[in-house]
């Protein structure tokens, strides 16, 4: 089993592989393909097992770690592969995979295209429905029926975010960064809060878990594997649980705020902040089932629900002037660069 630990809100699998859950803007759901948003600052990432006291005891027993989310409110995952060593992901909401659409389960099928591979893929921000498109990640209280997971599943009973990391078969890729990649990956540094599955103590009633339900459509291919489903090594892997609390409970669980509400994507784009775009049109594009392609979005499921239209649905002008298009998909750029949900004076 690969090792997990965490550093800065990074979960570091193994000798170096990174992901990020990253904040970011909210973009509507009015028919059109957006760019792709920027980050806005990870999500403080905290370990299950360092709360065992406070948090809901349901939790205790997949343990892993929990993020705070407001409701309605969106994120992306960011892929930090290394050029000299790739890893295959999957990805599950509420324990519905992300790419395929299917069941959770821990083995790689080559009937399915139900994983991604970084590098190439350098994020994910939402789940496939095709054709170059997702339909953004958004965070929304159980027991509603807006997730993904409870329009195809009925139940509303697991929530977070479900994902599994798998080594390259040993011999086929370095084990160590090789000399000409030291300036090229990101500095590593040292690592800690290393994941314990142990057993623990009956924890709390808080009670205030959440999923993630379908937004807003962007551009944005999910990569076939380039190396193979025969790369992979199942007996190497990684299995990690995220649960998503609301934003009143983390404070309940950790004594802490949580972090500020993000700005808004509509605010972001009148003062002319740049949004993303990527150059991939050589790169092939994992078909999406239909059971995802049947997902309501939550705008849908508001009108079925007779609740009134969400503030963050105003369609956005985006010129081309205000879209970075990065060339390549070798050493991206971050699309993290402007902080601006820290300063919501700037908007006002």
């Amino acid at each position: 089993m690969l090792k997990v630990e965490t550093q800065d809100n990074k979960l570091i699998f193994g000798n170096g592989f990174q992901i990020v859950l990253e904040r970011t803007l909210r973009i509507p759901d009015d028919g059109n393909n957006y760019p792709l948003p920027p980050g806005l600052g990870s999500f403080p990432v905290h370990r299950v097992a360092d709360f065992k006291d406070t948090v809901p005891a349901h939790w205790l027993k997949e343990g892993g770690y929990f993020i705070p989310m407001y409701q309605r409110e969106a994120m992306w995952i960011r892929l930090n592969g290394r050029q000299w060593r790739p890893n295959a992901i999957k990805v599950g909401i509420g324990r519905i995979n992300a790419v395929s659409g299917t069941n959770w389960n821990r083995g790689l099928r080559d009937t399915e295209n139900d994983y991604v591979v970084a590098p190439p893929q350098p994020w994910l921000d939402g789940i496939n429905v095709g054709d170059g498109v997702i339909r953004q990640f958004v965070a929304m209280p159980l027991g509603e029926g807006y997730t993904v997971e409870g329009q195809l599943t009925g139940k509303e009973d697991v929530g977070g975010l479900q994902l599994i990391v798998y080594e390259p078969k040993p011999g086929l890729y370095p084990t160590e960064r090789p000399e000409e990649q030291l300036g090229i990956d990101n500095a590593m540094g040292m690592m800690g809060g290393v994941m314990n599955f142990a057993a623990a103590p009956a924890g709390s009633t808080v009670t205030a878990d959440m999923g993630l339900g379908a937004g807003g459509t962007m551009k944005q291919k999910i990569y076939e594997d380039p190396h193979g489903i025969d790369t992979w090594d199942e007996d190497n892997t990684a299995h990690v649980f995220i649960h998503i609390v609301n934003s009143d409970a983390y404070k309940a669980i950790t004594g802490l705020e949580p972090p500020e509400s993000p700005v808004s994507a509509e605010a972001y784009t009148k003062y002319g902040f740049p949004w993303f775009d990527i150059y991939d049109e050589h790169m092939t594009d994992i078909s999406a089932p239909d059971d995802l392609k049947s997902v309501q979005s939550i705008k849908d499921m508001d009108a079925e629900k007779g609740v009134a239209e969400d503030a963050a649905e105003v369609a956005l002008d985006i010129g081309d002037e205000q879209i970075v298009k990065y060339e390549t998909l070798d050493n991206l750029p971050e699309r993290d660069d402007i902080e601006l949900w820290q300063d919501n004076d700037t908007f006002e």
